[in-house]
């Protein structure tokens, strides 16, 4: 009886586990390989944002789920911009239009991720 109890336990436990984790928004880690082949577009060394630019963020943004993985997105893509110098603010604003990608909120370095809705 302990161990089927047990069994039990350890069984729910995954189940809910795996349903947390799978809900959870994405790391900034997978944000920034997400995003990572944007920069040279958003640094005007490339004219238009590339193929892997418009792919990755597309899958971010079908990975959002809630306001609140927007707002980890965001606040993600805004911490990891401040690694590049040169990083132009009107670039970044183009880039969704660019990639037809619809993400509800300016995108900007000045953007409030914390205000999304």
């Amino acid at each position: 009886m302990k161990a089927s109890l047990l069994s039990l336990f350890v069984v729910l436990s995954l189940v809910y586990f795996y349903a947390q984790s799978s809900n959870a928004a994405p790391t900034c880690g997978t944000v920034d390989m997400k995003a990572a082949s944007c920069i040279t577009f958003a640094t005007g060394k490339d004219s238009k944002p590339s193929a892997a630019c418009c792919a990755g963020l597309q899958q971010l943004a079908q990975s959002v789920k809630t306001v609140d993985d927007k707002k980890a997105i965001c606040r993600c893509l805004k911490a990891g911009i401040k690694n590049f110098a040169g990083v132009q603010d009107k670039l970044l604003s183009r880039i969704p239009s660019a990639c037809n990608i619809k993400v509800g909120f300016p995108v900007s370095i000045n953007t409030d991720c914390e205000k999304l809705h």
